[in-house]
């Protein structure tokens, strides 16, 4: 099986590589042999039409997770084709010195418990059989520190790919302030992560608006939706700095707060000054901007807004609405 599906793999790509022009579904059914003998030829039972449909997505998809790029084209008739332009697909002579070798080996070490683990492992191997230089251990260690990039949320990789192949989704997210989640349908831009935790910036469509979530907040399955971007991708996602400044990171004020001890560390680290208050408080002066109230709510019984008011009743509010659910 695993034979037969490697050699219709690579037949397809020969297919894709070799062609002139873009081949419809139809065409490239009727040319590569494990399809015709699989399907039979194009116009057959409605059945096998949809099997055909499926493994041959299956088959791109693997082709595309193998770097193979390939292009969906249109033409006049409204059919779509397929191809993979060679000045695509070559890339040009690599060369590294000591010190690119051992940065590229420090981003497969930072991944290295990630999702992309094996991913990152696969592009040494591929620099390996380019001419990386025998002599350089990518893995060397360079440091005392090794850092890492956690990922523990189930929608990094099918979010990850959604933005690599333009692909819409639509998850359940529940925002801070509300008791359940609720359906988003979404054109992912770009995913970032910013004080250990992760984004994703893109358009959400119900809203008609960008928006940027945080992934730890999405339940349940990512689903891929056919179609493509009914809005223009930005040229630079500026995910940190949308996130940072709905967490009041640019903010021009500053707030009160009591915070029990021992808790709320991140707060700690934000504060401008600290006082003890004794029964276990300490108060705090911290930056306070646009959307710091939904950053305090995350913080619970452990937090209580002294002023400014609006900032009080912005947080009580929410407070509130998760309460009643």
């Amino acid at each position: 099986m695993a034979i037969a599906k490697a050699e219709r793999l690579m037949n397809l790509a020969l297919c894709l590589l070799g062609t002139r022009r873009p081949l419809s579904k139809r065409e490239l059914r009727e040319s590569i042999e494990a399809y015709v003998e699989a399907f039979g030829p194009g116009n057959g039972a409605a059945g096998s039409d949809d099997s055909f449909s499926r493994m041959f997505e299956r088959d791109k998809d693997d082709l595309r997770e193998l770097g193979l790029v390939i292009e969906t084209v249109e033409n006049l008739d409204g059919e779509t084709g397929y191809l993979a332009r060679r000045d695509s697909n070559r890339l040009p002579p690599i060369t590294l010195d000591a010190e690119e070798a051992a940065a590229l080996g420090l981003a497969a070490k930072v991944w290295q418990q990630a999702r992309l683990a094996g991913a990152a492992s696969g592009a040494l191997q591929k620099l390996r059989a380019a001419g990386l230089p025998e002599d350089v251990d990518p893995y060397e260690a360079h440091g005392a520190l090794e850092p890492r990039i956690p990922v523990h949320e189930a929608a990094f990789e099918p979010l990850m790919l959604a933005c690599r192949d333009r692909r819409p989704v639509v998850f359940d997210y529940r925002k801070a302030t509300a008791a359940r989640p609720e359906p988003r349908h979404v054109e992912p831009w770009a995913l970032e992560c910013w004080r250990g935790h992760w984004y994703l910036a893109g358009w959400d469509r119900d809203r008609g608006a960008e928006r940027v979530f945080r992934l730890s907040r999405i339940t349940g399955k990512v689903r891929s939706r056919s179609g493509r971007f009914g809005a223009a991708v930005p040229d630079v996602v500026t995910v940190r700095e949308t996130v940072a400044s709905w967490a009041g990171e640019t903010a021009d004020r500053s707030a009160l707060i009591r915070l029990r001890r021992g808790a709320g560390y991140p707060l700690r680290a934000k504060a401008t000054a600290v006082r003890e208050l004794g029964d276990g408080w300490d108060e705090l002066e911290i930056p306070y901007g646009h959307g710091l109230d939904a950053w305090l709510v995350e913080f619970g019984p452990d937090v209580v807004v002294l002023e400014p008011a609006e900032l009080r009743a912005d947080v009580v509010d929410r407070l509130q609405a998760v309460a009643k659910g």
